[in-house]
This record gives structure tokens, C-alpha cells and sequence, in this order.
């Protein structure tokens, strides 16, 4: 699964449109949480999962090996899509290639925002970003695209 190689801005602009949901109830985010148990389990992966929608967590399950820094990972990566309504990978991507940080750039601290791959915005047709998923346990690229997997599933 692993990979070094990042991809774009561009790349990663493209890929949070075409994951765009048609809704996010509380019985969708319990299924893309399980789902992605599922394919971390069969992986024996140790993350952390979550999926929050408006700011309210719906889903979080930590897994074998995963420990209570995965989930606080996992919440500063999640504040950073609901700040900037992108990918963690995406403002990761950002602030390497303007040679910055989120605290640079932003003022934002670094014990409540992390710039690192592993947190997706939850797009709804006709209404926007109204959530994320993320997980947290892996090198950033790897959560990122283990959340990409999960939600290329599901999208439509």
C-alpha cells in the first residue's frame, strides 16, 4: 500500500470532487466506518477511524495496535478539512511546497492542527463539505489513501 510519491495540488483537488456523496446520515457514517473496520481488520492495520459530520463524531473505532495518539492525530487532522474544507494530505501538500507550516502561514498551533495525510472532506452533492473521514495509525500517504479506498466505495 505504501508509496512516496505525493501527488499534486491539482491531483488532490480532482480526487476530493470526484468523491462526492449524495448524503451522510447517521446510518451512512456508521457504514463507512464499518467498512473501513472491515478492510483494516483484513489488513491488520493498527489505526484509528473516525467519521464526524457538522462537528458531531458519528463513528470512531480504534483498532489493535492503535493508541489514544492515533485518535488525537485524528482529531488534528480533522480540524484542519473542517478549517479549510480539503484534505489534511491536501494542506500537507500546500504548505511543503510554499516551504511553510499551518503555523506560519495560519497562526494555527500545531497541538490542534497537523498538516498530515489521513483526513478526507465529506462532500454532499448540492450542499458542500459537511463532514470528514479520517484514520490515523499509518505514514501519512497510507492513511490518506486507505480513506480515498474506503470512500471511492461509496461515492457516486
Amino acid at each position: 500500500m505504501s508509496s512516496d510519491q505525493w501527488p499534486t495540488l491539482d491531483e488532490l483537488q480532482r480526487e476530493e470532487n470526484e468523491l462526492e456523496l449524495a448524503g451522510l446520515t447517521e446510518t451512512d457514517a456508521y457504514e463507512l466506518g464499518v467498512r473501513a473496520v472491515t478492510a483494516a481488520l483484513e489488513l491488520r492495520l493498527p489505526i484509528s477511524i473516525g467519521v464526524w459530520r457538522t462537528g458531531r463524531q458519528l463513528f470512531h473505532c480504534g483498532l489493535p495496535g492503535s493508541t489514544a495518539d492515533n485518535d488525537g492525530w485524528l482529531r488534528r487532522k480533522g480540524r484542519v478539512v473542517t478549517r479549510f474544507e480539503h484534505s489534511s494530505l491536501y494542506m500537507a501538500r500546500l504548505c511543503q511546497d510554499k516551504q511553510t507550516t499551518l503555523t506560519e502561514k495560519f497562526g494555527l498551533p500545531a497541538a490542534r492542527y497537523a498538516a498530515a495525510g489521513g483526513a478526507v472532506p465529506l462532500r454532499v452533492r448540492g450542499t458542500g463539505v459537511v463532514g470528514w473521514m479520517g484514520v490515523s495509525g499509518l505514514p501519512q500517504l497510507d492513511d490518506h489513501r486507505f480513506v480515498v479506498d474506503i470512500l471511492r466505495g461509496t461515492a457516486r
